[in-house]
């Protein structure tokens, strides 16, 4: 719209207007998007919010998600689909959300792949005798029993692999990508084995995919393509592939003796968890809060991700505790099979996306659950003006920060087909020096990070989830 004259000009479409201000040399100002309903009737949550806020930061539910958390790691440790561990660890759930007063309380069955480590070893034969940390990559397969004995070729990327293509006929060749970013560093972990196989190469020593190193090997899923002959394939510390690639520049031929167990066994059966708090007026629509369950073998899955299904668990419960009900249905889905490559969650589309319209509000934190700083969120300019609203009620706690983003796979598939998606935003600069790795302990969660993460994650849902109208699409 042009303003042609200096007056205030007011056009009303469907509820949202746009205003022109009297300056005959400026553009239109476009103020909040918001109507003064919806603002009024958000900032009337601030008493709520702070109830909510207070209690679980100072209150009765101080510590409660970090202790409920410990325990269970603690109990379980790590969880890898596929294992008897995690299904036991899935039953304690069950039986501790039913114990929390949480309702319909139940297993959704899952197909999940069943994929087995076993003993592994990496031996340096040349130029010395040396053990080489090292952890396989799932779905790897294993090495014959006597293992693989070859020579060693060195490359930085996929490029010169291919310009050194000749070199690596039944050699190991090790990757020693330095640390970009994850979504860069991480085509490593994904495609060593294949464009390593395709040259020749018998088996793929990778370089960790991790920002920080004290000498801990990271693993990760990996998929072969179809077609392409499988070969061993596993990741090393930081240090040792940037010591073997010291090696390489100065000529010295390098001997490596792998031998590694692992096996792909048929799928088994598996379980996303799912608790709710019914909704009092439109116990249909759902708001979803969630993280995953399962974990790699190593360390504890506490940060990856046991704080995001804790905080998950915490928003229900926490509104379970102080007796109050959302119009909408808070739904806690606590996902399986994440790591193997969002195998629960996307069965779990598949079986309720035909009530699509019905989702509110889709929520995943699976990027740790450090300090927090806001709230990402991914919907229509309608819709996230409300979400920055809300997000404004989270200032006692200092996470008023928004961005245009809704991380988490396991919600992808939602946001994908327009559903508004949310995720946690909090100080994780150091969620990869952990990542998959056996530092992914108890250690690294911190029970006042935790509570704020909590408290962030609790207002936010339930405000969305108890607002009169669901969010615009």
């Amino acid at each position: 719209m042009v303003c042609l004259r200096p007056l205030i000009v007011t056009v009303a479409l469907c509820g949202w207007s746009l205003v022109c201000l009297p300056n005959a040399n400026s553009k239109p100002v476009k103020p909040s998007i918001l109507p003064l309903r919806i603002q009024n009737e958000i900032r009337g949550y601030k008493d709520v919010a702070d109830q909510i806020m207070t209690y679980i930061v100072n209150g009765s539910a101080k510590g409660q998600a970090y202790d409920r958390l410990a325990t269970f790691t603690d109990t379980f440790g790590s969880r890898i689909a596929g294992s008897k561990n995690l299904e036991n660890a899935i039953d304690y759930m069950l039986n501790e959300l039913k114990a929390d007063g949480l309702e319909n309380v139940h297993g959704e069955d899952v197909q999940v792949p069943h994929w087995v480590r076993g003993n592994e070893s990496a031996t340096m034969l040349e130029p010395r005798v040396y053990d080489i940390a090292l952890l396989a990559l799932g779905a790897s397969v294993g090495t014959p029993k006597e293992g693989i004995k070859a020579e060693v070729l060195v490359v930085q990327s996929f490029d010169e692999l291919h310009n050194r293509s000749t070199e690596a006929k039944g050699k190991i060749v090790v990757f020693d990508q330095g640390y970009v970013s994850y979504p860069v560093s991480v085509a490593y972990r994904d495609y060593a084995a294949e464009e390593a196989a395709n040259v020749g190469a018998v088996a793929t020593l990778v370089r960790s995919i991790a920002s920080f190193s004290i000498h801990s090997p990271h693993t990760g899923w990996q998929d072969y393509k179809k077609g392409i002959r499988k070969i061993p394939t596993a990741c090393i510390a930081v240090e040792d592939a940037e010591m073997l690639s010291r090696m390489a520049k100065r000529g010295t031929k390098i001997v490596i003796h792998l031998k590694m167990d692992s096996q792909n066994l048929p799928p088994v059966t598996s379980r996303n968890t799912v608790a709710e708090v019914i909704g009092s007026e439109y116990p249909e629509q759902v708001v979803l809060v969630s993280g995953h369950l399962d974990s790699w073998d190593v360390g504890q899955g506490a940060m990856d991700d046991g704080g995001g299904a804790f905080i998950s668990w915490q928003a229900l419960s926490v509104i379970h505790q102080l007796g109050l009900r959302p119009k909408r249905t808070m739904r806690a889905v606590l996902w399986t099979a994440e790591e193997e490559g969002l195998v629960g969650s996307s069965q779990y589309y598949d079986a309720h996306k035909v009530n699509i319209s019905n989702y509110d509000l889709v929520m995943e934190s699976d990027m740790g659950t450090f300090t927090p700083t806001g709230m990402g969120f991914l919907g229509n300019e309608q819709a996230t003006a409300i979400a920055q609203e809300v997000i404004k009620l989270l200032a006692p706690i200092n996470a008023t920060t928004h961005k245009p983003t809704a991380e988490g796979g396991d919600i992808s598939f939602w946001v994908k087909n327009n559903v508004p998606g949310g995720s946690l935003l909090n100080q994780n600069d150091r969620y990869f020096w952990f990542h998959h790795s056996d530092g992914d302990t108890m250690s690294v969660q911190d029970p006042h990070a935790m509570d704020l993460c909590a408290a962030a994650w609790t207002v936010f849902s339930y405000v969305i989830a108890d607002m009169c109208d669901m969010l615009p699409r």
